[in-house]
């Protein structure tokens, strides 16, 4: 039984919602416009400000693509309307990031400088050299590139050292010599 799925999606005023033939929504906001096509076997339906999804029978496929479109599209709906946000921070001596135009460039203990060069509809800001902000309207994009940035240099379990997200707990190790 999906609750997720059952629970209607409140569209704010400044959103506006298009459903087209094929599960196609469009969905308009402040800070942008969304595509997505859904499975066409789960209806969707707009009422004034609400959205509410309705599967077709009790198969386990049809209950497990019902709450999966509903977070999607309520995924859309928050991104044009507030947007996403991760952050990560950079912990070891030396470790930096900095901002080359559009270009992250990381110094994180490797020979050379690590660049990144964010996509379409995803921004990469460097409040301090061991701070990144990514930011954008779809979440999927933000949280990828995110990850891509943290695999340069996971953090590694001893000291402690490498990139993280803000706010990850990083389980540390006794060393060899510890009993």
């Amino acid at each position: 039984m999906s609750r997720i799925g059952k629970k209607p999606i409140e569209v704010p005023e400044q959103v506006t919602v298009t459903l087209s033939e094929g599960n196609v929504v469009t969905v308009k906001g402040p800070k942008g416009e969304l595509t997505n096509k859904f499975n066409p076997e789960i209806k969707i339906e707009q009422e004034d400000n609400v959205i509410t999804l309705i599967r077709p029978s009790e198969s386990k496929q049809h209950r497990s693509i019902h709450g999966t479109t509903r977070s999607l599209l309520d995924n859309m709906v928050t991104g044009v309307s507030k947007g996403f946000e991760r952050s990560l921070e950079l912990v070891g001596v030396g470790y930096r990031a900095t901002l080359q135009g559009q270009k992250l460039v990381l110094n994180v203990g490797y020979s050379h400088p690590v660049e990144f060069t964010p996509e379409d509809g995803v921004q990469i800001e460097v409040p301090e050299n061991t701070k990144i902000k990514i930011t954008g309207i779809d979440k999927e994009r933000v949280g990828a590139l995110a990850s891509k940035i943290r695999q340069v240099r996971p953090p590694e379990p001893y000291k402690g050292k490498g990139i993280r997200y803000q706010g990850e707990k990083v389980r540390s190790k006794e060393g060899k010599t510890g009993k």
